[in-house]
């Protein structure tokens, strides 16, 4: 049996910028409240984290476009 493959995308509801975390978090299982503290220690500390944001922002379909 084929499932659909999963899609990376932006989310509408519960977005607090973009929805770029909220995306990635519905692709991994987790809480979003998570990969947003990551994102924030990742700018932080590397300071690509900023610049990875907005690249994603610009890349990331909405789910809307996607489903």
């Amino acid at each position: 049996i084929m499932s659909t493959p999963k899609r990376l995308y932006k989310i509408d509801k519960g977005r607090m910028i973009d929805g770029v975390c909220g995306g990635i978090a519905e692709f991994f299982n987790v809480d979003a409240t998570v990969v947003r503290l990551l994102w924030i220690l990742f700018a932080a500390c590397a300071g690509g984290g900023i610049i990875a944001y907005f690249i994603a922002a610009l890349v990331m379909p909405r789910k809307a476009d996607v489903v």
